[in-house]
């Protein structure tokens, strides 16, 4: 009798699905008495055995020379999947009959594609030598992956300590390959004194897991400096104003005597 399942089938981007008929043969049928057929939906035609032959008059036409058939194994290999592929595949095998071809089999798998992100990346903006108490923009990137992720959460670590800070997240679709590109952006003051860590984590979906970027360190000693140039300058006016009182008293000094003299 005919036999339904469905199936979840996961293919890496540009790599081969392998789609399952599961289909048994149990009577041992000859394959040149049985026609095989995948379709996607209703209407495309994948791939055709059609009594121990490869048909390719009914194939949908981004299908050609992509499909081979492991009749030993039922499954359809499908070369190169990408994310236009993601859907809904149907296997029907019928047996020749004297009056019309009868189903014997139909089973169902849903083909859904992945392709890794780059590892997530942290750039300053502008770039050049930080300076305390600035503006300090910073923008995380990654790209090339699917499915959509879930979100991307800036860590900002010091003195065992972490804050996590969730910021709008930009997603650009590539109009050919249909991959994602995400970004997110902080603005925060450089921080001083104390040793920063600022790393990015990326959030996929399912168990696809999680990326995170290599962390952007941050040392900057700001008061210590300020305090060093404080305590250098200071006696060095004081000193300068010192000698200046003392000369201008000595040259007072002088002047009055030398009046007095000549009265």
């Amino acid at each position: 009798g005919i036999t339904a399942s469905g199936h979840q089938v996961k293919s890496f981007f540009n790599h081969t699905a392998y789609l399952s008929c599961y289909f048994t043969n149990s009577q041992k049928t000859d394959i040149k008495d049985l026609r095989i057929f995948w379709q996607k939906g209703i209407a495309e035609v994948v791939h055709e055995v059609y009594y121990g032959q490869e048909k390719h008059d009914n194939l949908s036409p981004k299908y050609i020379n992509r499909t081979k058939m492991d009749m030993n194994k039922w499954t359809l290999q499908l070369l190169n999947a990408g994310i236009v592929d993601e859907g809904q595949y149907t296997c029907i095998i019928q047996h020749r009959d004297k009056e019309s071809p009868k189903v014997i089999h139909k089973s169902e798998c849903s083909l859904s594609i992945i392709a890794n992100y780059s590892q997530p990346e942290i750039t300053q903006l502008p770039t050049g030598e930080l300076k305390p108490k600035e503006n300090l923009n910073l923008s995380c990137s990654s790209s090339g992956g699917y499915p959509e992720p879930r979100q991307m959460i800036w860590l900002i670590s010091y003195e065992n300590t972490t804050n996590r800070h969730i910021h709008h997240m930009d997603i650009s679709q590539d109009a050919v390959t249909k991959l994602y590109n995400v970004t997110s952006k902080l603005n925060i003051t450089v921080p001083t004194n104390v040793l920063t860590n600022i790393s990015c984590l990326l959030h996929l979906r399912e168990e696809l897991g999680s990326l995170v970027s290599a962390p952007l360190v941050i040392e900057i000693q700001r008061e210590e400096t300020e305090q060093g140039k404080v305590n250098f300058f200071g006696p060095l006016i004081a000193v300068i104003i010192l000698i200046t009182l003392l000369l201008g008293f000595v040259i007072l000094k002088n002047r009055n005597i030398s009046s007095t003299s000549q009265s």
